[in-house]
Parts: structure tokens; sequence; C-alpha cells
């Protein structure tokens, strides 16, 4: 990645990108740390020689093998996520950084999924002036990460200057995605599988009630929570802590809600999962984002950003734009960065550099570090 430009306004250009997806886990339901450890080992290598410039450089040799200085500086992230996994990544920075004489600097992951929502894969792009009648940001901001590890709401004073305002107290939206797929039976990871099985409901609901009707009725309006259960009193899920007196969120009781659920009703036929998957989707949607909403009122923030892995969730941006696109801003990541990747890191390693001033002679020590916290 080049950059270029102080921390106001820089801009990136993607020289080279690649991604090794690991299936493998896919046949567990779930991922094991140390087998992600083993394929990041295998695989971090190969991605290395597929990026860098040519002459294209093998690791055969080693790290020896890979002659003179193809960057200016290297982002690893160092947190949160699997601490194997992380090591793995930091072990091999630091060895590239000393070999190519060049700093490495520390991202938190969290951070790169805030900055994601301005990058793509290829071309150019920038981080939006802040300042300005031709600002495009607006301070404070509000972000809403949502992934299979993550459910938070952060303040953003500035970039770098994070406050979390509200977490999940137990599992992410998109772990409680996860979970619940695999009770229905359905692949991992379980996430796009609910959403398509909640869509294909939402389709047959609407065509059976009357699309004019449902419009009418306001079947799926905000303000009606419970809609869902209009047409199946038996797919009845509750909506945890939507009224609680702060932002925080709790998604374990909505899945054991949902297992309590399937032991009620007993044989799932292709109907009934489709409908437990709807009403688990509306659920989690609607938990989100009215606790957004009324983030975002009391924090008077005009600019919404959504990142994370479950921001590709078709139901979740919809409602999101209803509830907040007429009078804030939002900013969402394209599909190919809403999920982990190296462009984000890149983007929020080039502001650290910027700020901290990190050089070769005061690099910092890295450690990995799983339950890092997003902070100044």
């Amino acid at each position: 990645m080049k950059a270029r430009g102080g921390t106001k306004n820089p801009s990136f250009e993607v020289l080279a990108d690649g991604l090794v997806t690991q299936k493998i886990h896919a046949q567990y339901g779930g991922v094991y740390p140390m087998m992600a450890k083993r394929e990041h080992i295998k695989n971090l290598p190969i991605l290395l020689e597929k990026i860098l410039p040519p002459p294209r450089q093998r690791l055969g040799g080693g790290l020896g093998s890979f002659r003179g200085k193809p960057v200016d500086v290297i982002a690893v992230t160092s947190g949160p996520g699997l601490e194997p996994c992380l090591w793995t990544g930091i072990t091999l920075a630091q060895e590239l950084g000393e070999k190519w004489s060049v700093p490495v600097v520390p991202v938190n992951h969290m951070e790169g999924h805030i900055l994601s929502v301005f990058g793509n894969k290829k071309g150019k792009f920038k981080i939006p002036s802040q300042k300005g009648k031709q600002a495009k940001i607006n301070f404070p901001v509000l972000a809403l990460l949502v992934s299979g590890g993550h459910t938070e709401l952060v303040l953003i004073k500035d970039w770098g200057k994070y406050k979390i305002i509200g977490k999940t107290l137990d599992d992410a939206a998109g772990e409680a995605f996860d979970k619940v797929a695999r009770m229905l039976g359905l692949p991992y990871p379980g996430g796009p599988h609910i959403s398509k099985l909640a869509e294909k409901e939402r389709i047959m609901f609407l065509k059976r009630l009357g699309s004019a009707t449902a419009r009418a009725r306001g079947i799926f309006q905000q303000k009606n929570i419970r809609a869902s259960q209009k047409y199946n009193s038996e797919i009845n899920l509750p909506r945890p802590m939507l009224y609680s007196k702060n932002f925080d969120f709790s998604f374990s009781g909505l899945k054991t809600a949902v297992l309590y659920l399937i032991k009620k009703i007993g044989p799932l036929d292709q109907k009934k999962k489709s409908q437990i998957a709807m009403e688990f989707e509306n659920a989690v949607v609607e938990t989100l984002v009215y606790k957004t909403k009324k983030a975002v009122e009391k924090n008077k923030t005009k600019t919404v950003i959504m990142a994370g892995g479950v921001a590709v969730n078709k139901h979740l941006r919809k409602k999101m734009k209803k509830s907040l696109g007429k009078e804030n801003r939002l900013l969402f990541p394209t599909k190919e960065l809403a999920r982990d990747n190296a462009i984000m890191i890149g983007m929020a390693g080039y502001l650290r550099y910027l700020k901290k001033k990190i050089g070769v002679k005061n690099t910092i020590k890295i450690k990995a570090e799983g339950k890092l916290q997003l902070s100044r």
C-alpha cells in the first residue's frame, strides 16, 4: 500500500492485496486457535511471495532470501483476537522489520474496522477531511462495531481518540449468529445462511399478507418491535436489554431462548427453520438499531460508522438506513473490507505511524493482546 499526506487528510493506494481463506474450520463448526495458528504459519509466506513487488522472492531460503527494502513501514495487528494467531503475525512482522531496517507499527484490529469504511480493494482512496466547509466527517462520530468477536458502540472524538460507550456483556452478535445457525443445522460460518433463510421467509410473509397491507400495517417498522410475532405467535424471541438505561448488549440469553424454542417445537422442517431464522435476525437487528439510535441521540452525532463482519448483513443495513439515514451520514465498508483484511490494518498503521513518530530506533515492543481495548 502506498500512503501519502498527514493525519488530517491521508490518501492511500493499494498496490497489491492477497487473501487466503482457512476453509478447514468449516468442518468443525468454528475456529480452533492452534489449528488457525498452523494455517497462519503455512499461509503467511505464501501471501508474502504473492504481494511483494517484482522480482518475486521465495521464502525457501528463509527471510535472508528477501533482498532490498520493498516497504518503508510494516503494520501488524497486535489485538484483539486469538493470541496464537496474533503472535504468528507479530513474529513475522518483527523479523521482516529487522531484516529490512524499517519500523513495525502495532495496530488495534478494531481501529482497522473503523477506518475500513473509507477503503476499497482497488485504486486510490482517502480518509476525508474533517475541517472546513468541505468536511465530510463531523466529529464526534459514533461507530457500531459488530462482528464474530465484538459488539461495541464507540464514540470517536478524532482518529485515534476512542471511548467505548456500550459493549456486549457476553456473546457478540456474530457469535450468536454462528451458534444459532449450528442449532438449526446450518453450515459455518452461520451468519450468511441465517440471513438467506430469513430473507426468503420475509418475502414469503409479505406475499401471504400482501405487500400493500404489510406497508399499511407497518409490519416491519422500527416502532413495531414485535411485528414478526403477528403471523406466528409460536415463534417469539426476546429483544435483550432493549430498554436498559445504558448502551450495552447481551445476546447469550437470546441464543438460549432459541435453544428452548427449538426444544419446545420439536423436529424442525424447513419452514420452521426459516421462521426461527427470521425472528432471530429481527431480534438482533432491532436491538442493534435501537441502541445505536439512542446513542446517536444522546451524543448528538451526525456521522455513524457501521463496520465488522456483521455489517454486510443486508437487513441490518436496510434498517439502519431507515432509522438513521435521514439525519445522519451513514458509512459502511464494502463487502470485501467488512471482513478481516490487511488493507484496513495498513490504513490504521499509517495514522499510528504519523502520530507516534515510530522509527527504527524507537520501534515499540509489540506483544499479542487477545483482549486489547480501543483507547486513545
